[in-house]
């Protein structure tokens, strides 16, 4: 018969298991699958709504289908990778009769200087995780990727591990444990 520890241990083990296969879904099996990307709120220009830290998937979305008060991330310069994360306050034609987003972070006192051109735009906040994001900032890409991998191979060989050592316990045939709690 296990003991009471023991019985704690793998009820502790199954779930520190889960916790992890939950933050990987959310960090990486759900954007994939969703065709999102995953980005790290750096600043505090939304720290009411997104602190620094926060993880935040983003979906790629049509121009025309972002409505004021989402939040969209965008390139702040067309053509580079450093993005921005910020709420559409107002909509704009430019004189060219393209459309432009007029963007605010929820904790900056004005608008943001330059309009957003559809071409800019990465997406709109699909969901976002409080805290995860730093974790992400610490590695890059091919870091990122190794731990991931090596995380989710630990795990699975540690949850076969698990199995099989629950399946392999030695008990008593079940014949002899009724006779047993008979008798007490």
């Amino acid at each position: 018969m296990k003991s009471a520890a023991g019985w704690i241990g793998q009820v502790v083990s199954w779930f520190v298991i889960f916790a992890m296969l939950a933050v990987l879904a959310v960090c990486v099996l759900i954007p994939r699958l969703g065709g999102a990307t995953p980005y790290t709120i750096l600043t505090g220009s939304m720290k009411s709504s997104l602190p620094p830290g926060t993880l935040v998937v983003v979906k790629p979305t049509s121009p025309d289908e972002i409505n004021i008060g989402d939040v969209i991330t965008f390139q702040i310069e067309t053509g580079k990778p450093a993005v921005a994360s910020h709420r559409v306050i107002g909509k704009t034609v430019a004189a060219d009769g393209s459309a432009r987003l007029i963007t605010k972070g929820d904790d900056n006192d004005a608008a943001d200087s330059d309009l957003v051109r559809p071409e800019q735009i990465r997406g709109k906040l699909w969901y976002s995780v409080p805290v995860l994001g730093r974790a992400n900032t610490l590695l890059d890409k091919s870091q990122h990727q190794t731990l991931v991998v090596s995380a989710g191979g630990a795990l699975i060989v540690y949850a076969a591990f698990m199995l099989v050592s629950a399946a392999t316990e030695t008990r008593p045939p079940r014949a002899s444990r009724r006779k047993t709690e008979v008798a007490a």
